[in-house]
Formats: C-alpha cells, sequence, structure tokens
C-alpha cells in the first residue's frame, strides 16, 4: 500500500529570506493527520537567501540531518564543529542533553537548497555529537547507497535510532529496487526531477509511505533524486 503526499498539499512558509516547505507539522504549520511517520519527525525543504540563515538556537533530544541539494551551507554549534556542507555531503548531528547551533547560507551571491530531516532517537540524554561524510554522486548512481544507519555500515553517518537512510539518483528510465522486511515501513521523498515508485508517478517534493509491500521498486522518469527511508512499522 502506498499512501500518497503530494508536495503542494505540504506546509509552506515564506520569511523573506527564508521559503521552507513542511512535510510534517512544524513551527506554524500544524496538521494532525500529518505529524510525522514512524521514527521521522520532519522533513523541511529550505531555500535560503545568499547571506542569510538561521541565528544561534537551541535543540535536545533529536537526531537531525542536512542534506544540500544546491549551495553551500555553513554550520556552527556549542561543541565547536564548524563546516561548510555541500551537494553529495550527509550532516548528523545529536542534539540530545542539548546543543546549540547556526546555519547560513556560505555565498553571498547564491541560494542554497536543502533538506533539514528529524527522526526521534531511541533514548534521551544522548551525549551531543557530529558527523559529516561525502557520498561521490557515482556511488548513488542506479542503486540505493546507504547514508545513515543505526551501526555506521559501510561508511554511513551514525544515527541513534533503528532507521536506515538511503539515497539515490537515477537517470530517466534507470532502475533500482528495495527489499522491505514485514515488521517495516518506508517513506521515500523525491528531492529532485521525478520517479515512478511501483508505478506512481511522483515529482519533486512528493512523497509516499510504504506499508505492506516487500518490494519496492524505483524507476527515473526525469533526472530523480531520492531519498529512501527504512523505518520500523509503529
Amino acid at each position: 500500500m502506498l499512501e500518497l503526499r503530494k508536495a503542494a498539499e505540504r506546509g509552506h512558509a515564506v520569511h523573506g529570506w527564508l521559503d521552507s516547505w513542511h512535510s510534517f507539522s512544524f513551527a506554524d504549520y500544524y496538521d494532525p493527520r500529518h505529524m510525522g511517520v514512524s521514527t521521522l519527525r520532519v522533513i523541511n525543504e529550505d531555500r535560503i537567501k545568499p547571506g542569510a540563515g538561521f541565528p544561534t538556537h537551541p535543540h535536545q533530544d533529536m537526531e537531525i540531518v542536512t542534506y544540500v541539494l544546491e549551495g553551500a551551507l555553513e554550520h556552527r554549534d556549542s561543541t565547536g564543529n564548524h563546516a561548510v556542507i555541500r551537494p553529495g555531503e550527509v550532516q548528523r548531528m545529536t542534539a540530545g542533553t542539548g546543543i546549540t547551533h547556526s546555519e547560513f547560507n556560505h555565498s553571498a551571491e547564491e541560494q542554497v537548497h536543502l533538506l533539514q530531516i528529524w527522526i526521534l532517537p531511541n533514548q534521551r540524554g544522548l551525549t551531543p555529537g557530529y558527523e559529516q561524510r561525502p557520498f561521490a554522486a557515482a556511488e548513488r548512481r542506479g542503486r540505493l547507497r546507504l547514508l545513515a544507519s543505526p551501526d555506521g555500515t559501510d561508511g554511513s553517518v551514525t544515527i541513534h535510532q533503528d532507521t536506515r537512510l538511503y539515497g539515490t539518483l537515477l537517470a530517466d528510465g534507470e532502475q533500482t529496487e528495495h527489499r522491505l522486511d514485514p515488521d517495516r515501513i518506508a517513506y521515500l521523498h523525491v528531492a529532485q526531477g521525478s520517479a515512478r515508485v511501483n508505478n506512481q508517478e511522483l515529482n519533486a517534493g512528493d512523497a509516499v509511505t510504504v506499508k505492506d509491500e516487500s518490494h519496492i521498486e524505483l524507476q527515473g522518469t526525469a533526472q530523480a533524486e531520492l531519498l529512501l527511508f527504512d523505518m520500523p512499522n509503529r
């Protein structure tokens, strides 16, 4: 069974310097039908104008994954980390007992386009932590590349939850697949382009929750970039 979530149905907020789409309830956008899926709590698609960004603010008890699609995002946090995240890189920040950070567009000329993802941790009060790793386009081309996992398998970043995040790049007609265990569900988000998921047509910003399916077939229809979350069925 596939539950479709169209891009235009998401929450939308424009703050001048920020254009943000919320897949799930967030900030001033509240929809009790869309509070998250399994361990996945937030997917925000943000476009930040040159030189602008989020000033220092706190987080607690959340696994935060940042995935940049275009441009570059500059990160600073209270544990001393300072980095720039670019397309093809994945950043994981464990907020745990408490962390403050800022995120700014690294460029004075070009916008930054990113996905910020929040995953509920498997326990509260974790020690704050940070990790950032590159994943070359060749590693994701035509296959699902593991980007985040509970045990850091295959060079993925480590998240404190029984959730696995995969990424893929699919050209028009290119295909890959994912096997889903009976006690698992999947959430698939189209970051860019368009694709067909088990014969369901999806465009940029669209998503599907996949339940009671053992096999997920993905096919690009226009240079697609996809993220797939494999999570407990709860």
